[in-house]
């Protein structure tokens, strides 16, 4: 470990959660190892976002690992057929799950960050769930963070030789507003983040999507304007 730091793998989607959560793990003094997984969703350019976000950030390392979930389809993000949910109101975006759900998709995610994990005798991994301003996915609620940590224990080497692994969800009790907030605290660059789920081919979000919509609920409540916008 370079300088006695820690390490930490760390979940980099290139949307403002992830980014925030990067700089945590950062501030905290790990020695940060980004991923990005590209997994046959509509666009690539969150993935060329991560790769900026995590060098202006000072990540140690970053790597794209490409995989392909669009086998199991039945979700908007990896089915080009399928009509994305656009301009629903705040008690449509709290309510059932919706069409942007991805199959076991932070499952298979977290599962990847912790086989690169226990390579490089990391013991924590950082993922920017968050189970509060969210469009309800069964995969960002407490339960799950606490399951999966249960399940890399078991499910290693590393865990049964005694070694604990620590599934760190920062921003997981925060609303949007103070995940702004703190991403702002620690200097992270807003507008480079992209949240959309439909972005154009430059990376300008569409502004309708519910993840556009969340966003900007947040800054609206942060007072702030978004810099991705300007």
């Amino acid at each position: 470990m370079s300088g006695g730091k820690r390490r930490a793998v760390v979940l980099l989607s290139g949307g403002l959660d992830s980014a925030t959560a990067l700089a945590i793990a950062l501030r905290s003094g790990f020695e940060a190892h980004a991923l990005t997984l590209l997994y046959g969703q509509r666009h690539a350019i969150e993935a060329e976002r991560a790769a900026k976000i995590a060098a202006m950030a000072g990540a140690h390392e970053h790597r794209t690992v490409r995989i392909d979930l669009s086998f199991a389809s039945g979700s908007a993000l990896t089915d080009a057929t399928m009509e994305l949910p656009k301009n629903r109101s705040d008690s449509q975006i709290s309510g059932a799950i919706p069409p942007t759900y991805v199959p076991a998709r932070n499952t298979i995610f977290l599962s990847l960050a912790l086989a690169w994990a226990e390579a490089l005798e990391a013991r924590d991994i950082f993922i920017g769930v968050n189970a509060v301003d969210y469009s309800g996915y069964p995969d960002c609620r407490p339960e799950f963070i606490a399951s999966f940590e249960h399940l890399a224990a078991l499910a290693t080497k590393a865990g049964l030789q005694g070694a604990r692994f620590n599934l760190r969800a920062p921003l997981l009790g925060m609303t949007k507003a103070e995940i702004i907030g703190k991403a702002v605290e620690l200097g992270v660059d807003l507008a480079s983040t992209l949240s959309c789920y439909d972005p154009d081919r430059t990376g300008r979000p569409c502004g309708s999507c519910d993840s556009c919509l969340l966003r900007a609920r947040g800054f609206r409540e942060a007072g702030m304007a978004d810099p991705a916008l300007e």
